[in-house]
């Protein structure tokens, strides 16, 4: 029997070109939050850790901030 070998992510901000993420790039951080203002997870984003804990404080800043929405508002 095989063993299972880890999924392996390919980084969306790598083959975007992105060097560094900031808070302040609300378009960028803007792709990495649902429909309902939450932050996606690993699987849907296929970053590897290191650079989802970048994003997902990225986005926690711009929230802060007032950049980025907490919630989603129905009218």
């Amino acid at each position: 029997m095989t063993p299972i070998r880890p999924k392996k992510f390919i980084d969306p901000l790598k083959l975007a070109g992105v060097t560094y993420v900031d808070y302040k790039d609300s378009k960028l951080l803007a792709q990495f939050i649902t429909y309902h203002r939450s932050i996606q997870s690993r699987f849907h984003t296929g970053m590897p850790l290191k650079k989802q804990k970048k994003v997902a404080t990225a986005i926690k800043n711009a929230r802060y901030m007032g950049l980025l929405p907490f919630v989603r508002y129905e009218k």
